[in-house]
């Protein structure tokens, strides 16, 4: 039980030293996400669109 309170206590503690990111730094962060992962969608579908027509030209 003691090392089970150890362990929380210095959780605890390790939590206090993290210096966490500001709103600023989260919100440009989530928006180069969303637009890579945007860019990265429609670069795959277009692909997948040309590899297609050309599937369906051979055959």
């Amino acid at each position: 039980m003691n090392k089970m309170k150890a362990f929380f206590l210095e959780s605890y503690g390790e939590l206090k030293k993290v210096v966490w990111p500001g709103r600023e730094s989260v919100a440009s962060s989530t928006r180069v996400v969303l637009v890579s992962t945007a860019l990265f969608a429609v670069f795959f579908g277009v692909v997948d669109f040309v590899l297609l027509k050309g599937l369906f030209f051979i055959f």
